[in-house]
């Protein structure tokens, strides 16, 4: 009975250049023949006539090629460079980020009734019941508490603007015309 290395020594040249026939790249070449070996070490123990090795082998060599084929087909390979446009901008997600940002900044000014189970339950991620433990309260407690912070927060986060103004300029049109007029 043959080993996995001696079986790897046996076919490896021989599958590494069929696999090169049929990709014509010798890095998926290389994919291929690991591949194989890798199916043959998770199923090689299913075959029961061992001299029939060398035909599983190419055979499920030529199964992947053509699996990888198919999967190619539906999703190809494209340079990142020739679909950039295409790909959603970070402008939203930044947007986002400040409203978090001015989220926990608002966190910090609610009364620390409500800012403690706020802040265990969404940004620690404690449990209702670890939270009632942690503040020896009841659990009917810490409900109301997240559910009045939570509207309070709400409130506070509806009155000013989601994205403040970093700069203002003070801008005056009459400035800019000419006094010639």
């Amino acid at each position: 009975m043959e080993g996995f290395e001696d079986l790897v020594d046996q076919y490896y040249q021989a599958l590494y250049r069929f696999g090169f026939s049929l990709a014509k790249n010798p890095d998926r070449a290389a994919d291929l023949v690991q591949q194989t070996f890798v199916i043959w070490a998770q199923k090689g123990h299913q075959l029961k006539d061992r001299s029939k090795a060398k035909t599983w082998l190419f055979t499920t060599l030529y199964r992947e090629h053509l699996g990888n084929a198919r999967r190619s087909q539906r999703h190809p390979e494209t340079e990142i460079s020739e679909v950039e446009h295409e790909l959603p901008s970070n402008e939203e997600d930044s947007g986002r980020q400040l409203d978090a940002q001015r989220a926990v900044a608002l966190l910090g000014r609610l009364d620390e009734t409500f800012r403690a189970p706020l802040t265990l339950f969404y940004l620690q991620q404690h449990s209702y019941k670890e939270i009632a433990e942690v503040l020896d309260v009841p659990i009917g407690t810490v409900m109301s508490r997240i559910s009045r912070g939570k509207d309070q927060l709400r409130k506070k986060m509806n009155s000013g603007p989601a994205v403040a103004p970093t700069r203002i300029v003070d801008f005056q049109p009459d400035h800019f015309r000419k006094t010639n007029e």
